[in-house]
């Protein structure tokens, strides 16, 4: 899927506004999952959920489950926790030595989607996490360094995955997007 740098922009645009009743609550400050933690009303990002968080995702006010982790690493559980309370669920398998600007591009277009909202994004650890939101950052307009900082923050912490990052971060469209 070819996502447009124009379309891209205005989906990401539309993300830094998101409002409504559904948002108003926001989601919870606790999960149980590793390295959680919200990131706005309409976004937390985390480590492998227990079985138990996947299984009340409705119930803590999620939409969405976007899931970094390779198919071997339990993401058919995790759609069927997922879908089974009728959320949405996306599986955007990601590695230090597969990761490009397009697994970026596919996360940011669902977390421009209103409708998705509030979105849980994980992987194993939040380093993969750590490093698509660090090239999403980017793609909103911070600079490399500033990109890399917030993935640190959400996450990102190996050498391989963050060696992955700066490589992509290479291909990102800078300021595609202004504000958060």
């Amino acid at each position: 899927m070819q996502i447009r740098p124009a379309v891209l922009a205005l989906a990401l645009a539309s993300a830094s506004s998101l409002s409504g009743s559904a948002l108003a609550a926001g989601i919870p400050d606790k999960l149980e999952a590793a390295s959680y933690q919200r990131l706005s009303p309409s976004l937390a990002v985390s480590g492998k959920p227990s079985k138990e968080a996947l299984a009340s995702l409705k119930e803590a006010g999620f939409r969405t489950a976007i899931d970094l982790r390779q198919p071997n690493e339990g993401v058919l559980s995790a759609r069927e926790a997922v879908e089974a309370q009728g959320l949405k669920f996306l599986s955007v398998p990601v590695s230090p030595d597969t990761f490009t600007l397009q697994d970026a591009q596919k996360v940011a277009a669902v977390l421009s989607d209103q409708s998705a909202a509030p979105v849980l994004l994980f992987c194993s650890s939040s380093n993969r996490v750590g490093g698509v939101m660090a090239v999403i950052e980017r793609m909103r307009g911070r600079s490399k360094e500033e990109a890399l900082a917030e993935g640190k923050k959400s996450g990102l912490k190996s050498a391989a995955m963050e060696k992955a990052v700066l490589r992509v971060l290479g291909e990102a469209p800078a300021k595609a997007v202004s504000g958060r």
